[in-house]
C-alpha cells in the first residue's frame, strides 16, 4: 500500500504540473507515514502549542498520517536568491503549491475511499493564530514525526531533497507501516559543522543562532504579501531557504561521503 500511495501522489503532481496556467514545477515528491497513535504527537502540545490537534481530532479511527514533501524545481529557489523582496516566481510557487496540496489531498481521499477505506482532510493552517503565529496542526512537525526530515537552524524541515518546497498531510484508517525516523541530523550546524548561511541570508534579523523571532519573520512575509497581493495569499519570504547547502539536499550525508 505504501507504493500505491506514493504512486497516487507522484502521478497527480505530474498531471497538475501540466494544467493550463500553472507556472511552477516540482521534483518527484517524498512521502512518509506516521502511526496516528505515535506518542510523539502528544509532545506537540508542549513543543508547538497547547491547542495543537491530535490525529484523532480529525478521524476517530484514523491509523496512519500520510505526509509528503513537494520539492520545487531548482529555478524557483534560485530566483529568490539575493535582495530584500521575495521573487515573484517564489510567490507564485507558494500560491500554486498550496492549491496543489488542497486538490491533491481531495484526490488521495477519493482514491483511498475507492479502495474501500476511509480518509479525512486536514486544513493546511488549522486555527492559525495571529497572536502567536502558530497553527494547531504544524505540517513540519507532523512530517518530522513521520520521518520525512529533520529541522534545520532555519527552523525549516530539511528532507533528503532539501528544504525548498511545501509539506502536506492527510489521515486515513488504512494501516501502513510507519517510516523510520533517522537519528542523524540533516542540518550542518546541528551536526557540528560550521554553517550559518541561513542566518546570513535572513534580511529582517528574525533568524539567529540563539533563537527565532517569529514576529520579525512574519513582518517580512506580510511585506511580500502586500507586494504580491494580486497573486492571492502570498505572505512569503524564503530567503533562509535558498542558496544554502540544504536547499536541494541533505548536506550532512554529502559531507560524510566527501570524508
Amino acid at each position: 500500500m505504501r507504493v500505491k500511495i506514493e504512486s497516487i501522489i507522484e502521478d497527480y503532481v505530474k498531471e497538475y504540473e501540466s494544467t493550463e496556467g500553472i507556472r511552477s514545477e516540482w521534483k518527484v515528491p517524498l512521502v512518509a507515514f506516521a502511526d496516528a497513535m505515535d506518542p510523539m504527537f502528544n509532545r506537540l502540545k508542549e513543543v508547538v502549542a497547547p491547542t495543537h490537534a491530535m490525529p484523532r481530532d480529525f478521524m476517530s479511527d484514523g491509523r496512519t498520517i500520510i505526509t509528503y514533501f513537494l520539492p520545487f524545481q531548482d529555478f524557483i529557489p534560485d530566483s529568490n536568491i539575493g535582495g530584500r523582496k521575495a521573487s515573484e516566481v517564489w510567490a507564485i510557487a507558494y500560491v500554486e503549491t498550496n492549491e496543489l496540496i488542497a486538490r491533491l489531498n481531495k484526490h488521495i481521499k477519493q482514491r483511498i475511499e475507492e479502495l474501500g477505506h476511509g480518509a479525512e482532510l486536514i486544513p493546511m493552517a488549522l486555527s492559525y493564530a495571529p497572536d502567536n503565529l502558530k497553527s494547531d496542526w504544524s505540517q513540519r512537525h507532523v512530517a518530522y514525526i513521520a520521518g520525512l526530515g529533520k529541522f534545520g537552524l532555519n527552523n525549516m524541515l530539511i528532507t533528503e531533497k532539501g528544504c525548498c518546497g511545501r509539506v502536506g498531510s492527510i489521515i486515513t484508517n488504512l494501516k501502513i507501516e510507519p517510516t523510520k525516523r533517522d537519528e542523524d541530523e540533516y542540518c550542518l550546524y546541528k551536526a557540528g559543522i560550521n554553517c550559518t548561511k541561513c542566518i546570513d541570508n535572513c534580511i529582517n534579523d528574525a533568524l539567529r543562532d540563539d533563537g527565532f523571532v517569529r514576529e520579525r519573520c512574519y513582518e517580512m512575509c506580510r511585506e511580500n504579501g502586500e507586494r504580491y497581493k494580486y497573486l492571492g495569499h502570498s505572505e512569503v519570504c524564503g530567503k533562509c531557504l535558498v542558496g544554502i547547502p540544504c536547499s536541494f539536499e541533505n548536506p550532512v550525508i554529502k559531507s560524510k561521503v566527501r570524508l
